[in-house]
């Protein structure tokens, strides 16, 4: 009887074996899937925060896309004020913000925050109906129409013509952006300084109006002929509240990266990046993003060379009016530069 039972058990203990062998089979190739659910359950939640316009431009990839080391949730907001208030509270880790409210938010917050790139160069212009402005010494005994009295559009139209010895010029101002291209296209103002994407509002529904002068490259040129501080108008950045920073280091920079491919895709695919401007509420039109980004110089830039560049540009606006960036020039703790 036991000599008939054994070649059953053996049957039976190689069933076994070949079951159990499956079964571990199996259970690795589950292993092996593992990673990318752990991956994903680590990822670091970021709340960022864009402003509608140019300064929100540069992130819209980071909005598109699904592949990202970060968790990362959006906010657009029309209003620098909210945001501004949302950094101080910890409502939001890191925003898009006005280089001038940056350095406010840091002086109102004790302090609380840091800058870490130059989204945004200028995106003032002028604009004329005619043909005599080709430099910027052409703006002498002109009268031009402005927006932004008392604040960075001013001290910067001011700076640049006092620099350039420019001193018989009329500066009348309005109080709102879309007021002045109205008068423009109307034909009641003949030279107008506006900011994107005003700008490309206007050009599109008038031909005999032109873009005359960028004030960014005239802020450069300024610059060069007076031997000056190589500071650049740098109107958009990115900040990040402190504590997020020190708690968070690698998905901060990992973030940088992230977003420095944003603004090299914007920069690269102009009218796939106005598609999605629109799409995300960026800007309302796409046809009107597309004109406009060329002329909304989205950069980015960090580092040392950031903070060069914007030691400088604050020094204008502390000098034209303290209040502008919150009293106090920023000092050395401000600038992220690892």
């Amino acid at each position: 009887m036991k000599n008939k039972l054994k070649p059953i058990f053996s049957i039976l203990l190689l069933i076994t074996l070949l079951f159990n062998m499956v079964a571990c089979s199996d259970n690795s190739s589950t292993a092996a899937e593992q990673p990318d659910v752990i991956e994903n359950a680590d990822k670091t939640p970021v709340s960022v925060a864009v402003l509608k316009g140019p300064t929100g431009i540069g992130a819209i990839q980071l909005l598109d896309a699904t592949d990202l080391s970060n968790d990362y949730t959006f906010e657009i907001s029309s209003a620098p004020d909210e945001v501004m208030a949302e950094l101080i509270n910890g409502g939001v880790d890191i925003a898009a913000l006005p280089t001038n409210v940056a350095a406010a938010v840091y002086n109102k917050s004790e302090h609380e925050i840091s800058i870490a790139a130059i989204n945004t160069l200028g995106v003032l212009h002028i604009l004329e109906r005619g043909d005599t402005i080709q430099s910027i010494s052409d703006l002498e005994g002109k009268t031009i129409y402005a927006t932004g009295q008392g604040s960075t559009p001013e001290y910067v139209l001011n700076y640049i013509l006092q620099k350039n010895n420019i001193e018989n010029v009329t500066v009348e101002y309005m109080t709102e952006h879309a007021e002045l291209a109205a008068a423009l296209l109307a034909g009641d103002v003949n030279i107008a300084l506006l900011p994107e994407p005003n700008v490309t509002a206007v050009l599109l529904k008038d031909n005999t109006i032109r873009q005359a002068l960028d004030l960014t490259q005239e802020w450069d040129n300024t610059q060069k002929l007076n031997s000056l501080q190589q500071s650049q108008l740098a109107m958009g950045c990115i900040v990040a509240r402190k504590e997020f920073i020190e708690n968070n280091k690698q998905a901060f920079e990992n973030f940088l990266k992230e977003y420095e491919n944003s603004v090299n895709y914007v920069n690269a695919n102009v009218t796939e990046a106005a598609a999605l401007v629109q799409q995300y509420g960026i800007m309302d039109n796409a046809a009107a993003a597309e004109k406009a980004i060329p002329n909304c110089n989205i950069v980015f830039i960090s580092g040392e060379e950031m903070k060069n560049a914007l030691q400088g540009f604050y020094q204008v606006l502390f000098d034209a009016n303290p209040k502008s960036i919150g009293g106090v020039l920023p000092d050395e703790d401000f600038y992220y530069t690892e």
